[in-house]
């Protein structure tokens, strides 16, 4: 394999900065360096750029930082992102239920999967957490593209018996065997991990959320993924359906899918006891803020999360998300916060985004910053496009400043190159204007 070295402003992180210092010791800026690739990893980085048997890659003057990480997204609901007028369930309704009805049809699943692997990587996302739909075909076709781009992804079937349409249902037998089949096929190859996926408690039996409990504690590397607490509305309805449960969290934790693999989106309403609870288990909530404030479902509670001891990830849950860009997502969640009083730094939310993602998942030795022997998942940036982007970035008078703008402003027109293990598999070929 080619040796690699790409030339510009390296940035990660390489401890947790905290919510709001600016200038914590994690930071890793080195401008002008070449960060070196080899065999798909990264082994070093250094001043001067390197001699014969290496390939130069030069972007000078640009942003070169670990590929972001989304620990939260619909793989087919890219067509009804940006739909008017719902709140969660009504939306799931009028929106996402029937999109998901054509996922049954191999050809669409292959399709969706292809052109969602490709707009993740033309966005700068090199790693996610996926849900497909209930239709085993969906997964399977979500494993394939993310393969054969050499992208990390952790997915799985959905699991969904009831309170759906009819062609989004399935039932607890030939879930579990479609669930083992695809635990076997592809968990823990090609880079590439399940994860029982359980829609959200309201849409499966208790027989069913058993079901996933079981096949989740027999293997102690799957991953669980769902929802919890997005809508006040859902949580009365999951208070309705599970009355023996204390919250919408204990039901999930009375079943067994609290766990440190665990991956809840959104956790906007939960209390103190719940919060204690994440903590405990070790499980993670994934923040949604485009999402939450698209559908108007609330604002997380981020800084009562971390002081309970739990972790907090960053995601662009599109379709209620209304971007597949982290940099958008970021910006999304400095605002949701600025509402809470809290101003997060900079480096919290890139922290939440890459290295912090990365220790949430267990992927820390792999993906998440540019140490030496991670994966070279790495993306490359324009730090300003356009002229007020520019005239911002020149006035900077610090590094966080210079970053906070950034990230403020930037979306995938920012984005110049993305690489995939030492690959290239998203390169711009115009200018952005």
């Amino acid at each position: 394999m080619t040796r690699t070295a790409i030339r510009g402003d390296l940035l990660d992180l390489t401890a947790d900065p905290g919510l709001t210092a600016t200038s914590p010791a994690g930071v890793r800026f080195d401008t002008d360096h070449w960060l070196l690739i080899d065999g798909g990893r990264i082994v070093g980085r250094q001043p001067e750029a390197p001699g014969e048997g290496w390939t130069h890659i030069d972007h000078a003057g640009r942003l070169v930082m670990p590929g972001f990480i989304d620990t939260h997204v619909h793989m087919p609901q890219l067509e009804v992102i940006a739909s008017h007028g719902a709140e969660l369930l009504d939306w799931l309704n009028t929106y996402t239920f029937p999109a998901e009805t054509r996922f049954a049809d191999p050809d669409v699943s292959r399709a969706g999967a292809a052109l969602f692997a490709d707009a993740l990587l033309a966005h700068g996302t090199t790693a996610a957490v996926v849900f497909p739909t209930v239709h085993k075909v969906s997964a399977e076709a979500m494993f394939e593209a993310a393969a054969a781009r050499g992208m990390r992804c952790i997915s799985g079937k959905v699991l969904m018996n009831r309170h759906a349409p009819p062609g989004l249902l399935d039932d607890v037998e030939q879930a579990e065997a479609d669930c083992q089949d695809l635990i076997n096929r592809w968990h823990g190859r090609e880079r590439q991990a399940f994860a029982l996926t359980v829609r959200f408690a309201p849409c499966s039996t208790r027989e069913q959320l058993a079901m996933a409990g079981r096949l989740l504690a027999s293997r102690p590397d799957l991953y669980m993924q769902t929802h919890v607490a997005e809508n006040r509305a859902e949580v009365a309805w999951a208070a309705e359906l599970f009355p023996e449960a204390r919250s919408y969290l204990d039901v999930y934790h009375r079943h067994g899918l609290l766990g440190p693999r665990a991956v809840l989106a959104h956790g906007i309403w939960l209390d103190d006891a719940d919060r204690a609870l994440l903590a405990a288990t070790g499980a993670q909530i994934a923040h949604c803020p485009s999402s939450n404030l698209f559908l108007g479902s609330g604002l997380i509670g981020w800084q009562a999360l971390v002081d309970a001891g739990a972790a907090v990830t960053l995601a662009s849950d599109v379709g209620g998300g209304t971007s597949l860009s982290m940099p958008r997502t970021l910006a999304e969640a400095y605002k949701v916060q600025a509402l809470n009083g809290l101003k997060l730094s900079a480096w919290a939310l890139l922290h939440a985004a890459t290295r912090g993602a990365a220790q949430a998942l267990h992927l820390d030795h792999e993906i998440g910053t540019l140490q030496p022997g991670c994966m070279a998942d790495v993306t490359v940036w324009d730090w300003a496009v356009g002229p007020v982007a520019a005239q911002r970035d020149a006035r900077a008078a610090s590094l966080h400043e210079r970053f906070f703008a950034w990230l403020t402003l930037a979306d995938d027109r920012n984005l110049a190159q993305t690489f995939v293990a030492g690959h290239s598999r998203h390169l711009r070929t115009t200018e952005p204007r």
